[in-house]
């Protein structure tokens, strides 16, 4: 099943077992309670957020790659702009900076999947680079139900937040199995590092505010070590922080 098909059901069935949990009363109370503290939002962007993107890539592409890394690379590259859509018109639309702040840290992450398409003359999937406009249908669907369950609370917001990036780093972690590309590895190891950062901003906030999340893709074990960690920087040539 292809990434952005699975999203579409793993997070619609998320929802309704959601808001069948918490019911509309819950949903009023968690609104009031998490006003009260939105002025603790943020993600700060840093220099490990906006890694030279010639330095991921300097490594040799004379390698040929199988059509399912081909297809990777393109799905990779919508899902990144999939991230940066749905945060660019939270950030612009009400509550937080930290949606504004981490949809900057995302165009630098679909910039990446975008150099690695050219470099093996992958045709690029957005012809439209548009906020909101996808040429995959299933991203399109995606893109309009994220945004349209997002828009209820900000602790929706957030909590899909946590979805998305959770959901990015399970991916991620299968895709680093499935090539042997050094470059491409590269790159996917870096976008797993900054989606365990954009998860941890995410989760912090949902919980200052009251409230858990639970891992719905990586397992507990994982979810545990990265929320129990510091935020991975890139500094003086090295990471900083839990690695892969």
């Amino acid at each position: 099943m292809k990434v952005a098909s699975k999203k579409i059901i793993l997070l619609s069935l998320f929802w309704i077992s959601f808001l069948f949990l918490n019911g509309c009363d819950t949903n009023m109370q968690r609104e009031n309670n998490i006003s009260q503290s939105t002025d603790n939002l943020e993600y700060i962007v840093d220099e490990s957020d906006i890694l030279d993107i010639n330095e991921l890539l300097n490594i040799s592409s004379t390698w040929m790659l199988s059509d399912q890394e081909k297809l990777w690379l393109i799905q990779m590259r919508e899902e990144e702009k999939l991230a940066r859509d749905v945060y660019t018109t939270l950030g612009t639309k009400r509550w937080a900076k930290i949606f504004s702040n981490i949809a900057e840290s995302e165009q630098t992450h679909t910039i990446a999947v975008k150099n690695l398409l050219t470099m093996y003359s992958i045709p690029d999937p957005v012809l439209d680079d548009t906020v909101g406009k996808f040429t995959s249908s299933d991203m399109q669907k995606l893109y309009n139900d994220l945004v349209a369950q997002w828009n209820k609370s900000l602790l929706d917001a957030l909590i899909v937040g946590a979805i998305v990036e959770d959901l990015d780093i399970s991916d991620l972690n299968i895709l680093i199995k499935e090539t042997d590309k050094e470059n491409i590895i590269n790159v996917y190891n870096n976008l797993n590092r900054w989606s365990r950062n954009h998860l941890r901003a995410y989760v912090k906030n949902i919980n200052q505010n009251g409230w858990t999340y639970s891992p719905q893709y990586i397992s507990l074990s994982e979810y545990n070590d990265i929320i129990s960690s510091q935020q991975e920087r890139w500094s003086n040539g090295i990471w900083k922080g839990k690695s892969t």
